[in-house]
């Protein structure tokens, strides 16, 4: 029978296996680019710019039209001019506040649609070498739109298994998050997860 100080360089060894081969892949070198990830829905980003566009030009003719002066019917000379008071919906404070509310209504649509359109990610690709990913968005009318940043300032702020619907993916150097939808195909999801999938203090 075996000593047991003989025994726990077998035991530490069989512990740290599993930490070892879970070790991400940054180092590895890729002969050629690999896709991580996929989700082509350039139909809905079309979509989705021509309504927000719609909107936007819906609610502008509705500012420009509330700040537009109405006209004002002929009365005789001796005819009284009634007192309307402050709720007149004529009146220059009513006109010109319907007139800025519809703008920012029209402006949050607007901005909220290109936000969207700009921060989900059609395809994410690591570049041979491993050292640096490139990111697809579908950007506005589904158009997309890439850029290609290193490894190192890609982080993922939660596992794909942690999450119900859109995995978020932090970009150093660029606001908010870009937004992976699990739908999605994962073609590598061992090398996704090692690489664009892991989290880095950013």
């Amino acid at each position: 029978m075996a000593a047991p100080w003989r025994r726990w360089p077998t035991g530490l060894l069989a512990v740290l296996r599993p930490l070892l081969t879970c070790r991400p892949l940054q180092g590895t070198t890729l002969q050629r680019d690999v896709l991580l990830f996929e989700h082509d829905r350039g139909r809905f980003f079309t979509i989705l710019g021509l309504f927000c566009a719609g909107q936007g030009v819906f609610w502008a003719s509705m500012a420009v039209a509330a700040v537009s002066r109405p006209p004002v019917p002929v009365q005789p000379l001796d005819a009284e001019v009634p007192n309307r008071g402050p709720f007149d919906l004529r009146s220059a404070l009513w006109r010109y506040g319907l007139a800025v509310g519809c703008g920012a209504i029209g402006a949050l649509v607007l901005g909220a649609g290109l936000l969207f359109s700009l921060r989900s990610v059609r395809s994410v690709v690591l570049r041979a070498g491993g050292q640096q990913v490139t990111l697809t968005t579908h950007a506005p009318f589904g158009l997309g739109a890439h850029f290609t940043v290193p490894l190192k300032q890609v982080s993922c702020m939660a596992h794909r298994g942690e999450v119900p619907a859109m995995l978020p993916l932090k970009v150093k150097g660029r606001r908010f998050y870009f937004l992976l939808d699990k739908t999605g195909h994962f073609p590598n999801t061992k090398l996704f997860d090692n690489t664009v999938g892991a989290y880095r203090s950013l």
